[in-house]
């Protein structure tokens, strides 16, 4: 014998129960939840270790001096392109 499917709200039906519920709230009692909230995210986070700090530093770094030099590069290519173009300003 098949097993009857249990009829569960749609999700569409609990997003709007969950915003009506909150549009009656009062404000004061969002802004609790709100910090609740917060406090419930905030206790998720790990704090990286020293050489986690360091490596991911590190790596932020190495990017960064990447994209500088590939900017750098860019712009001397194109100030390049526009010289030979238009040729220099005469003076």
């Amino acid at each position: 014998m098949a097993r009857k499917v249990i009829d569960e709200p749609s999700e569409d039906v609990v997003a709007n129960a969950k915003r009506d519920r909150a549009s009656r709230r009062n404000p004061f009692a969002r802004m609790a939840l709100f910090i609740r909230q917060v406090i419930a995210e905030l206790r998720k986070v790990v704090t990286p270790t020293r050489k986690e700090l360091v490596s991911f530093t590190v790596v932020v770094l190495v990017f960064v001096v990447i994209m500088m030099t590939l900017v750098w590069a860019m712009d001397q290519l194109f100030g390049w392109a526009v010289l030979y173009v238009f040729g220099t300003p005469a003076g």
